[in-house]
C-alpha cells in the first residue's frame, strides 16, 4: 500500500536521480583513462564485494537462485551486462545532458515493448505523450537543428544510448513477472545480488571481446579510483536501495515522475564539472519528454 509523498520519502526518491547523474557524468570525465566496458565490469565487482557481507546466503547450493537461474541470467544481461556498459560506451562520443535526456525517454521504450512483447494494451493519451517525447528525444539527437535528422548525422554515443534504453526497457517489463521465492525478491541485496552473479558473468565476456580488440589500457591513479568507488557505492548499490524504500512507500506511478530529474542534475553537474552549459533545446527537449510522460500517466 503506498503511503502519502512525506519529506522522507521525496529524499528517497530524488537520491537516486542524482546518484544516476553523477554516474553519467563521472562516466565522462573517465572516458580517456579506461575503456568502457571495462570501467562496467570493475564497478560490479566491486558492487559484488559491497553486497557479499548482506547477501551471501543467496549463492549457496540450496537458494531459491538456482531453480530460477535462467530468469536471472536473462536480467542480469540486461540489466548489468548491456545497460550501463551502453551507458558507458555512449559517454565516450555524447555529453551527460544527451544521454541522461534520451535515457529519460525510457517510458516511450515501456510503452512500445510492452504493447509488442508482453501483450499490454495501449491508451490514446499514452500514445499522445509518446509522441511529445519521441519529439523531445529526436530534439537531443539533431542538436536542436532538425536538417542534421534530415542529413543523419548523429553521434554514436546518442545510438547506443538508445540500445542501451532498449535494454532497460525489457529488463523492467521482466521484472514485473515475478516468479522468484518471496525470500529472494523482498530482500533488495538477495535480488540484486542473484542478478550480479550472472551480470558479472556477462560483463566479464564483453570485457573480454574489447581486450581482444585492443582496447586494454587504464591509467591507473587517484581520479579513476575515486570514480570507481562512487560508482560502486553510489550508482550500484545506494541508489539502488534508496529507489526500492522510495518505490515501496510512493508507488511507482509517483516515483516514475522523479527519474526525470536526472538530466537536470546532470546539466547542473556537467556546468560544475565538466563545463558543459546546457543549451536552450536541452529545456525545450526536458519539457516535451516530461510532459509525454504527464500526458501518458494521467488518467
Amino acid at each position: 500500500m503506498t503511503q502519502r509523498l512525506t519529506p522522507g520519502t521525496a529524499a528517497m526518491l530524488v537520491i537516486p536521480p542524482l546518484l544516476w547523474a553523477g554516474n553519467a557524468v563521472v562516466g565522462r570525465l573517465v572516458h580517456d583513462l579506461i575503456p568502457p566496458i571495462t570501467l562496467n565490469l570493475i564497478r560490479w565487482i566491486l558492487a559484488f564485494g559491497l553486497l557479499l557481507p548482506l547477501a551471501h546466503g543467496v549463492l549457496r547450493p540450496g537458494s531459491g537462485l538456482w531453480p530460477h537461474w535462467r530468469r536471472y541470467a536473462v536480467l542480469g544481461l540486461l540489466g548489468i551486462g548491456l545497460y550501463n556498459a551502453l551507458q558507458y560506451m555512449a559517454l565516450q562520443t555524447s555529453t551527460p545532458i544527451n544521454v541522461t535526456l534520451v535515457g529519460s525517454s525510457m517510458p516511450v521504450f515501456m510503452l512500445v515493448v510492452g504493447a509488442l512483447f508482453f501483450g499490454a494494451p495501449v491508451t490514446r493519451r499514452q500514445l499522445l505523450g509518446a509522441v511529445l517525447s519521441v519529439c523531445g528525444v529526436l530534439l537531443v539527437l539533431s542538436r536542436g537543428e532538425w536538417a542534421q535528422l534530415l542529413a543523419f548525422r548523429l553521434v554514436p554515443g546518442d545510438i547506443f544510448m538508445l540500445l542501451a534504453t532498449l535494454s532497460w526497457a525489457f529488463y523492467s517489463w521482466l521484472l514485473s513477472r515475478t516468479t522468484e521465492p518471496a525470500a529472494i525478491r523482498g530482500d533488495w541485496a538477495a535480488f540484486l545480488m542473484a542478478q550480479m552473479v550472472f551480470g558479472l558473468a556477462w560483463s566479464g565476456s564483453f570485457a573480454g571481446v574489447e581486450w581482444a580488440a585492443g582496447r586494454t589500457h587504464i591509467e591507473w591513479g587517484w581520479p579513476l579510483v575515486a570514480a570507481l568507488a562512487f560508482i560502486a557505492i553510489g550508482p550500484a548499490v545506494l541508489a539502488y536501495r534508496c529507489w526500492g524504500v522510495g518505490v515501496q512507500r510512493a508507488g511507482p506511478a509517483v516515483a516514475g515522475f522523479f527519474v526525470n530529474l536526472t538530466p537536470l542534475f546532470a546539466g547542473v553537474l556537467s556546468a560544475a564539472f565538466l563545463g558543459e552549459t546546457p543549451r536552450l533545446f536541452h529545456g525545450v527537449a526536458f519539457a516535451l519528454i516530461v510532459g509525454g510522460i504527464v500526458v501518458s500517466s494521467r488518467r
